[in-house]
């Protein structure tokens, strides 16, 4: 709150505006109380959100109702994991405290202001920290970077970036010239991630995860300390170092105390995907849990892969002397109950999870989910599109429908099919915006604009031009370093004859990007402008790659600085239409295809999930690993839980393969699903479109020969 609101209007009435919750969603959003001192607070709470049951608008109302009780805005901090699901609630917050100040303000001023309520425009609030775990982050190592030795001007490596400068240090250590197979860059940015976010040592994040790449534990080990060194001296931090670097600093007592008392209140969403760094970071903010509440399904913990630790939402309670407060959300706003009976069941038979049993709102079974048995793949690809077509013509358009699957490739012979039909659809899942090259051409630019320490931006910035190799960058790159980042050192700098005017440009963009008066977002158009001729030399779809770059410069606006441009785009970017298969905008509908860790968080009102059997769901990589096996059922878990209205399960007999021996089969038999038990079995409805009732896939001999074999050897002769 601002100095100028009356404190008169932030007595809460929390039956005006949270009666709108069902009791659970309620009881969470009000829990707290106001103490002697009359500040509001509150102890430790988790919030198990299950699927479809309105988390989001009990956070919103949690954050309005902090906000009404007299708590200061700027002492809640809201931890999401995507800047849009923050963005959605600070929303919802805003308009819910700002119509509630409204009509405080009203009732206090009396009739006149009463007859003028409805013209009233709502009090506006601002909610400041709030966004991902990692842009909360760099906000606060910025804050700090003095105290704990970092450059505050440092900047942020993207995934490929990271990847890059990994390589560069693993070819100069000599590494990339090895006799035996060493690790490429990205299984070495994956084994760093891994080890970074679990705390494990490296020795055993390689035996459980990494056992092809044992035997370089050694080189691996002075490979990671050469690349933090290589970091700090270009001044820049990866994804991971930012909750690295945080969660270090915390461990300085004084310095965690002084982050943890600036808020009153930290609420955290999705706390089943946090890691071992989060959790401890969240502890060391809250050693008590005074003020913290975090939500969360432990059924939907399917992130382990990127270290999510699915025990810190089961041990959260225990942390804390008494332990922590529980609320259960289980009404059910998005599947009829037919589908929320196969998905109690289903994470029923799992193991550690908290106890619930999910219903709709309002009531109603519906249509009973579908297990479909079809001879292969390529007759599930077959029965899928014809169903899909189906419901189109009942009305479900194609965006409302979605097929979802274990692994991006488990769709490939169905895009095909529905290219082949003439069938849009999206495929999520894909590259990021950022991963496309022009997008980080453009960004190069300002990011060595931005810290003139970034060898990477520097190196890419640089080799955009025609005539500048590794050699000449590395030399332009050392000119800049050594004249104190000064891009004026550039200006006297013997310029390529192949760069043509092209350089004295970049020298003139750069120096203008540095300069303390350049205007934000004003900055991005010049660069813009000045890639426009290299974009056009560089790539065939250079008009589809521009609409991209239009893009980045329209949103820019949204961002208050270069820096909080770069961080968040950086740490969240957004889908680009040129990564979709296909182009939907074209087009009055399309179909949806996603992996269902792509899906997570969406909904539609038809759901078809594909290759449901053991060695899909589970992964055949998860066998023999009881851990992975409870993830891969809580993954199934997901995928049920995104539909509506109309679920389906899809199980193929059999898989065709292209890497059978020469006289061998061309296809491999599929088991059914373990988690395809009696009593999941008793929630669905089976049809079988694999011939006969019992009829496996040689049921088709019983009708007489379709191949005459014995014609065809005869015929060999």
């Amino acid at each position: 709150m601002n100095d100028r609101t009356d404190p008169a209007l932030l007595e809460p009435d929390a039956a005006a505006w949270l009666d709108v919750l069902n009791p659970a969603q309620r009881a969470a959003a009000g829990w707290g109380e106001h103490a002697s001192d009359g500040r509001f607070r509150a102890g430790p709470q988790l919030v198990i959100a299950g699927a479809g049951t309105g988390k989001t608008a009990m956070l919103a109302h949690r954050v309005a109702h902090l906000v009404m009780a007299g708590v200061a805005p700027e002492r809640i901090a809201l931890l999401t994991f995507s800047r849009r699901a923050a963005q959605e609630m600070i929303r919802r917050a805003e308009s819910l405290v700002g119509k509630a100040l409204a009509e405080r303000a009203d009732q206090h001023a009396g009739g006149q202001a009463g007859a003028r309520a409805g013209r009233r425009a709502p009090v506006a609030f601002r909610l400041t920290w709030a966004g991902t775990f990692h842009a909360i982050g760099a906000r606060l190592l910025r804050e700090h970077a003095e105290r704990i030795g970092l450059d505050p001007g440092f900047g942020i490596l993207d995934r490929a970036d990271a990847a890059d400068l990994l390589d560069q240090v693993r070819h100069e250590q000599g590494l990339s010239s090895q006799q035996r197979r060493f690790p490429r860059k990205e299984t070495c940015l994956g084994i760093y991630s891994f080890a970074v976010n679990t705390g494990w040592p490296l020795d055993r994040v390689l035996r459980e995860h990494f056992p092809w790449c044992l035997e370089w534990c050694e080189e691996l080990r002075g490979l990671f300390r050469a690349y933090v060194d290589r970091k700090l001296e270009h001044g820049v931090l990866d994804y991971d170092d930012l909750l690295l670097w945080w969660d270090t600093a915390m461990s300085d007592q004084a310095l965690a105390l002084e982050i943890g008392a600036r808020f009153d209140h930290v609420l955290v969403d999705e706390y089943q995907d946090t890691n071992a760094l989060q959790a401890r970071i969240l502890l060391a903010m809250k050693p008590d849990g005074g003020g913290l509440t975090v939500v969360g399904d432990d059924a939907q913990s399917i992130y382990a892969f990127r270290a999510a630790e699915v025990d810190n939402i089961l041990g959260f309670p225990d942390c804390f002397d008494p332990p922590a407060r529980r609320v259960t959300l289980a009404t059910n706003y998005r599947s009829r109950q037919s589908i929320l009976d196969l998905a109690n069941t289903l994470v029923a038979e799992g193991e550690r999870l908290y106890p619930r049993s999910l219903h709709a709102h309002p009531g109603g079974g519906g249509a009973r989910p579908r297990l479909v048995t079809v001879l292969d793949d390529r007759a599930q690809s077959d029965w899928l599109i014809d169903e899909i077509l189906r419901q189109r013509e009942a009305g479900i358009e194609l965006r409302r429908q979605a097929v979802l699957f274990r692994t991006a490739w488990h769709s490939d012979g169905l895009e095909v099919e529905l290219m082949r039909r003439n069938i849009p659809f999206v495929k999520y899942g894909g590259l990021k915006f950022l991963e496309s090259a022009h997008v980080k051409d453009l960004l190069a630019v300002l990011r060595w604009a931005d810290n003139p320490r970034n060898g990477i931006a520097a190196f890419r910035a640089l080799q955009l031009l025609p005539g500048i190799g590794p050699t000449i960058a590395q030399r332009l790159f050392d000119r800049v370093a050594h004249d104190g980042g000064r891009f004026e050192a550039l200006a006297d700098a013997p310029a390529p004859a192949a760069a043509g005017d092209d350089w004295p440009a970049l020298v003139a963009l750069l120096h203008g990007l540095a300069s303390p008066d350049a205007a934000w977002p004003a900055q991005l158009e010049p660069v813009r402008n000045w890639y426009q001729p290299l974009l056009e030399a560089r790539f065939d779809d250079a008009a589809v790659r521009g609409a991209d770059l239009d893009m980045l410069v329209a949103v820019a606006g949204q961002f208050e600085s270069r820096e909080r441009f770069l961080t968040e785009l950086t740490l969240d970017p957004p889908q680009a239409s040129g990564d979709l298969a296909g182009d939907p905008l074209l087009d009055e509908d399309y179909l949806i295809l996603s992996t269902v860790h792509s899906a997570k968080g969406r909904e539609w009102d038809s759901v078809y999930v594909i290759n449901v059997a053991d060695g899909n769901f589970p992964n055949e990589y998860a066998t023999g690993d009881a851990a992975a096996i409870e993830e891969e059922r809580r993954l199934l878990y997901v995928a049920a839980t995104r539909a509506r209205d109309s679920l389906s399960l899809v199980e193929p007999l059999r898989y065709r393969t292209t890497r059978q021996p020469r006289l061998g089969g061309d296809y491999v038999h599929g088991a059914r699903s373990r988690f395809l038990t009696p009593a999941v079995l008793a929630c669905l409805d089976a049809t079988s479109l694999a011939g006969p009732a019992g009829a496996g896939p040689a049921s088709s001999a019983r009708g007489g020969p379709i191949v005459d074999v014995a014609t065809r050897l005869r015929a060999r002769w």
